[in-house]
């Protein structure tokens, strides 16, 4: 009697050492440098979060000190027209939000997210160093104009501007996927406070973007035109050594996930083993497909995933054959995968339709760094004795998203989780149908104030001149205003969206999809310059978009974008009301 009651009790304190050990540690997975696993009150959380937010202020500095301004180097630095200057800027910056998908390969099946990081960061830096080289040494620059005479670039200068430009592009296709899903990581996703925070952090996290980006497109557009580009470059130069610095001070404060292998060789498995079997019938009980009998799942860093009923065509991956239950041999995941793989596909072709209804908003979005800042040189940009250089304008994006964020953040989500009953009071879904509907109206109100502006150079005489119009460059502010809050609800809605419904193993490629929808709106701008100055300039005429805006029809331009974003929308819509979302176990 006696010897079973003190089994009884050791039983009871090894369960109860056991759920003080869950409460002490992370139950997501999640381990230190050392492959360790953590403890939560030493690591991760909001402790962690000021290194990686001062890492992607400073990163977004550097970046925002080039993109902002760099139509107008490209225009009066290196003399090309404004057609070309704005299609070179949205294929760089479309590049740079396409290169994150091998940054995100990486980061999942080999590296982790921390190195990852840490190695395209070091690329960044000497593609800044670089740019900065090419702006500052008279060789690597083309003279000045004389009168009206602009000597072209020779193909050295532009080779090493462009390999500056685009080691940056290749540099933040390692950042960009990885910092907002490694910022995420510090959250603990099977404790539902901890799960909240996360929630605030990418809000937080955009917030940090749009410090840096306010930083660029004010202080350092001034020094670039009125102090020289050698400087405007060097600075952002030295912000990004900031940045890798910022990154490495928090090291043993980080939490780390495991990478879990490569994400397209296990989707590649799917579709062969799916293929293989197409003569096979699925079995009406799910618990009869193949996955792993313990609690782990096969794919390191990853849960396992509840079965889902549709696209029933793949779940014959995870069939077993006669012949494989009577060798006992379930270890070629050509031929058999679990379900927890076969769901993971599942999820990113139900993510395809909502990630593709992000190209056009992200067109809508490239305008502020090119035609807007076209209209605005075109403008009057004085303001007393102060002239403001029109890519500053874009300042007032950055204010209002660092508006919004607060304001979003501490009021409309506790207002909102009173209604819903959700923990951050919109749904992911929600909250990016918001951003489009006001990128409709931020489209609208640039066309209103071209149509002003060509009305006033009309009735001066100034159609066949290309000097500025005295309408106010203010008069943009609504434009910038509306975008800003449009990204606050749709950028910030996509991060959460492609972090929270992505697998475990793939939060880095499905971060990367999310930046692919603006790099694919980068280029779909590109192309609908390149349509529009072929359409419009066929018969001899002028065009939509000449070098001199004022006899030109820049309003039917941004008419065109607010209607395909109101047919955007309405597409969303319907893609949103049908989307299910993952389910883990």
């Amino acid at each position: 009697m006696g010897s079973q009651g003190e089994e009884e009790r050791l039983l009871l304190e090894d369960g109860l050492l056991q759920d003080e050990s869950k409460g002490l540690y992370t139950g997501d997975g999640s381990v230190d440098i050392k492959g360790n696993p953590v403890m939560k009150q030493n690591t991760g959380n909001w402790r962690a979060c000021p290194f990686i937010l001062g890492t992607e202020c400073c990163e977004r500095l550097a970046y925002y000190g080039i993109a902002t301004n760099l139509v107008t180097y490209l225009t009066t630095k290196l003399h090309e027209g404004n057609v070309a200057a704005a299609t070179n800027v949205t294929t760089w910056q479309g590049t740079c939000y396409l290169t994150p998908l091998i940054g995100a390969i990486l980061a999942d099946a080999y590296w982790g997210r921390y190195w990852t990081i840490a190695i395209f960061s070091t690329i960044y830096f000497i593609g800044m160093c670089t740019l900065t080289l090419s702006a500052s040494v008279t060789a690597f620059k083309p003279p000045e104009c004389v009168d009206s005479v602009c000597p072209s670039a020779s193909t050295t200068q532009y080779a090493i501007f462009f390999l500056g430009l685009y080691l940056i592009a290749l540099g933040t296709g390692g950042i960009k996927p990885c910092v907002s899903s490694f910022g995420a990581d510090q959250f603990d996703d099977t404790d539902p406070k901890e799960r909240v925070k996360k929630g605030s952090f990418f809000n937080w996290f955009y917030f940090s973007i749009n410090i840096g980006a306010l930083i660029s497109s004010s202080f350092l557009v001034w020094i670039q035109d009125n102090e020289g580009w050698g400087l405007g470059f060097a600075i952002p130069a030295l912000f990004m050594g900031i940045a890798i610095a910022s990154f490495f001070s928090g090291t043993p404060l980080y939490r780390f996930q495991k990478p879990g292998g490569s994400p397209l060789t296990r989707m590649c498995q799917v579709i062969v083993a799916s293929v293989c079997k197409w003569n096979l019938d699925v079995p009406e009980d799910s618990s009869l497909l193949y996955e792993t009998p313990d609690k782990s799942s096969a794919i390191e860093g990853s849960r396992k995933l509840v079965h889902s009923d549709e696209l029933k065509c793949l779940d014959k991956a995870a069939v077993v054959t006669d012949a494989e239950i009577k060798t006992g041999d379930f270890s070629n995941s050509w031929k058999l995968c679990t379900v927890t793989q076969v769901e993971e596909l599942k999820i990113l072709i139900r993510m395809f339709p909502i990630w593709a209804t992000g190209i056009v908003f992200a067109a809508v979005y490239a305008q502020m760094s090119t035609m807007f800042v076209e209209q605005g040189t075109v403008m009057d940009t004085t303001i007393g004795s102060f002239t403001i250089p029109a890519a500053s304008l874009s300042t007032f994006d950055v204010i209002s998203v660092i508006f919004w964020v607060p304001i979003y953040d501490r009021f409309l989500v506790p207002i909102a989780r009173k209604f819903t009953g959700k923990e951050r009071g919109f749904s992911e879904l929600q909250r990016m149908g918001i951003g489009l509907f006001l990128s409709v109206l931020c489209m609208s109100a640039a066309a209103i104030v071209e149509i002003k502006r060509l009305q006033l150079a009309r009735a001066l005489g100034l159609v066949d001149q290309d000097v500025a119009v005295p309408l106010s460059i203010l008069w943009q502010i609504p434009q910038y205003f509306l975008l800003g809050a449009a990204e606050v609800f749709t950028f910030i809605g996509q991060l959460e969206f492609f972090y929270d419904q992505s697998p475990d193993a793939m939060r880095s490629l499905c971060s990367a999809f999310s930046l692919l929808t603006t790099s694919f709106g980068n280029y779909l701008s590109s192309l609908i310059l390149t349509i529009v100055a072929y359409f419009t300039t066929r018969d001899g005429s002028v065009g939509w978009i000449p070098d001199n805006l004022n006899e030109g029809h820049l309003d039917y331009f941004f008419w065109l974008l607010a209607g395909l974003s109101f047919l955007n929308m309405l597409v969303y819509i319907v893609c949103a009301r049908k989307y299910k979302e993952k389910k883990a176990s």
